[in-house]
């Protein structure tokens, strides 16, 4: 087996290009300049983070499917809706509430470290839900969930709604 090829030297300067851009523009917008002198400081803020945190990110990506990424976006905003009305009703009548909270065990199928950053991201953002815990093999994830009338029901749901499209794009 052959070792990989070195690096080129605009790679080993500029790991991330498109996380430096958008650190770069972030920079503007953020100063509301576009001065010489916020473009270089800018320019090397956003040069030196991603070489900083470069041990920080697990793998490159590489999305398989972009059309599954759509797919994805969408039912994430749609399931995200659907919480934030859900966790209105508790919080305006908290009498009503017809399921009490609990842990949720979701036997996890992805293993690419990517895939559960995102998935963890997803659950974090989904009000009425939080990720609790991930098992040291990566096999079960501990989830936190505001209502729970049937968590097998709330597992599948996990695995078919976000898991399933996170393996389609990153394994």
């Amino acid at each position: 087996m052959k070792p990989p090829p070195p690096p080129r030297p605009f790679k080993r300067l500029v790991p991330a290009p498109l996380l430096s851009l958008a650190l770069l523009g972030l920079w503007l917008l953020l100063n509301r300049s576009l001065s010489a002198g916020h473009v270089v400081l800018g320019t090397v803020f956003a040069l030196a983070i991603p070489l900083l945190t470069a041990g920080l990110r697990p793998l490159p990506v590489r999305v398989r499917k972009p059309g599954a990424v759509l797919r994805l976006a969408f039912t994430v905003v749609a399931d995200t809706t659907r919480s934030n009305l859900a966790v209105a009703r508790l919080l305006l009548a908290p009498g009503r509430r017809r399921h009490p909270a609990a842990f949720v065990h979701v036997p996890l199928d992805v293993r690419d470290p990517n895939a559960l950053a995102v998935l963890a991201m997803i659950v974090c953002i989904t009000p009425g839900t939080a990720w609790a815990e991930l098992s040291l093999d990566r096999s079960m994830l501990l989830l936190h969930v505001l209502e729970v009338d049937d968590a097998a029901a709330i597992a599948a749901s996990v695995k078919q709604r976000y898991e399933r499209p996170l393996m389609e794009i990153f394994e």
